[in-house]
């Protein structure tokens, strides 16, 4: 009992010592952040904004409008992409669970019975005189097995799959802040067809009330035939412009819908008939060092960088011993009576094996060669992200820009077409100017007015699109 004792507190003693000695170097690198972008402010950005400013992380809420807040809201709540994300969150999860699952001694319980007879015709069968052994053998007892992390080989292993769900988490917010952009561009441009439609209808009316001035005349012989065709064809022109306009509208709230989780089929989002777009709000703007933590598709980058990182670490450790430590204990018997008995006691603690590879055929060397290799792609697609994300801020900054301002001169423009059409009008009702004089400015009325509700459109998506570049109020949890 003394010698067992003995030899159990050796082995004890060996494992505690190279539990100690793992402890004390890990293969590969600690994983370090790629270096941050400067702080200088964005091109574009307006003049006076404030770098420490963020938006809610409900971010469409600026805008000020209920119903796209419910979209908003049933979109995360039914959009299948969602659920997809969700379920990739919980593989990745899972993943890492299995690596963790590396770092814990396995313990396996067992029991068995069996039945069995040897040979008498054996060389063992001869030795005992020609007679043959038979009998029941019962056994139950427990195994266990641990791989020792001597160089932390399995803790990279662990450090890798962290990485991943953490950048599965990520993509997740990434889905979030496309799905609820893409929802507030539909329900915009939803929004601006309203008002172009509203504007045609308001033309269609005009059109009807000149054809119906046009024909007076005519039966009255201070017109010709030709102004009424004329009028004719602006009325039709004007009413297909309408039915184009609702083809439109049908099509973006088909998309709508899709967004939504809801069928096609769904009428999501009744036409309004108002021709005035609320003017989009002031969206807050930092540094560009901020697009690093407020984008998730910047945090998922370099969350794949340390997990790649974490792989060369990995693919190192193959070069080093491996050592495994496996034992076990039970009872065996012939006689299940005798099975509990302290003669059936059958225990042994080891091997302690040591693995070392000597020759692999270049295997290690070139798993190693490919961990590198995905690292350094890794590192390339980090920063070609980040570039990316830099130009979408300052493209989404300048569209707001430049559609200010266009919003400016086209309003001059519109209020000099409206003010031309009246004056030409008039003068045709007082037989001073033909009837082409008044429908060209009907044309440059309506077009300049379409044109306007287009711009105001556009402002209100680019406001959208600054959302996103920055990352909205995404923030890593």
């Amino acid at each position: 009992m003394t010698k067992q004792f003995q030899r159990m507190t050796l082995g004890a003693a060996v494992a505690a010592a190279v539990l100690a000695l793992s402890g004390c170097a890990t293969v590969g690198s600690d994983f370090k952040a790629p270096a941050n972008v400067s702080e200088t402010s964005f091109r574009h950005a307006p003049q006076g904004a404030a770098s420490g400013a963020r938006l809610p992380a409900q971010w469409w809420t600026v805008f000020g409008d209920e119903t796209l807040n419910r979209l908003e809201q049933q979109a995360l709540r039914d959009n299948p992409s969602v659920r997809i994300a969700a379920q990739r969150i919980v593989q990745a999860e899972a993943q890492l669970g299995l690596a963790r699952a590396s770092q814990q001694p396995s313990v396996n319980v067992n029991a068995g019975i069996s039945n069995a007879r040897t040979s008498a015709n054996t060389s063992q069968g001869l030795a005992l005189g020609g007679r043959s052994i038979s009998g029941n053998n019962f056994s139950a007892g427990a195994a266990f097995s641990y791989e020792l992390d001597l160089l932390g080989r399995v803790r990279r292993a662990v450090e890798a799959a962290d990485a991943q769900a953490l950048a599965a988490q990520s993509d997740r917010d990434g889905v979030l802040l496309l799905l609820s952009s893409q929802v507030a561009t539909a329900y915009w441009q939803l929004r601006g067809l309203d008002a172009e439609m509203a504007i045609l209808r308001g033309a269609l009316d005009t059109r009807r009330e000149t054809e119906e001035l046009v024909n007076a005349r005519f039966n009255a012989g201070l017109s010709n035939e030709l102004d009424t065709s004329r009028a004719k064809i602006e009325r039709a022109n004007a009413e297909a412009d309408l039915e184009e306009v609702q083809r439109q509208r049908n099509q973006l709230e088909h998309g709508l819908a899709v967004l939504l989780g809801a069928l096609p089929t769904t009428t999501v989002l009744p036409a309004v008939a108002e021709a005035k777009l609320p003017q989009p709000p002031a969206i807050p703007v930092g540094v560009p060092a901020t697009v690093l933590g407020h984008r998730p598709d910047i945090a998922s980058s370099v969350a794949q960088l340390r997990a790649a990182n974490a792989n060369v670490g990995v693919a190192e450790g193959a070069f080093y011993p491996s050592l495994s430590l496996t034992g076990n204990f039970g009872f065996a018997s012939e006689s299940l009576g005798d099975l509990l008995k302290s003669g059936s006691r059958a225990f042994s603690f080891g091997p302690l094996a040591l693995s070392l590879p000597v020759l692999d055929g270049g295997r290690n060397q070139a798993n190693l060669n490919i961990a590198k290799s995905r690292y350094e792609e890794a590192l390339a697609n980090h920063q070609s992200k980040l570039l990316t994300a830099l130009r979408e801020v300052e493209d989404s900054l300048s569209d707001v820009q430049q559609r200010q301002q266009q919003a400016q001169v086209q309003s001059a423009s519109r209020e000099a077409a409206e003010r031309a059409y009246l004056v030409a009008r008039a003068r045709y009702e007082r037989g001073l100017s033909t009837y082409l004089d008044v429908t060209d400015a009907q044309r440059s009325a309506l077009a300049a007015d379409r044109a306007g509700v287009q711009i105001g459109t556009q402002r209100l998506l680019a406001s959208v699109a600054v959302a996103r570049s920055l990352g909205a109020g995404w923030s890593a949890n």
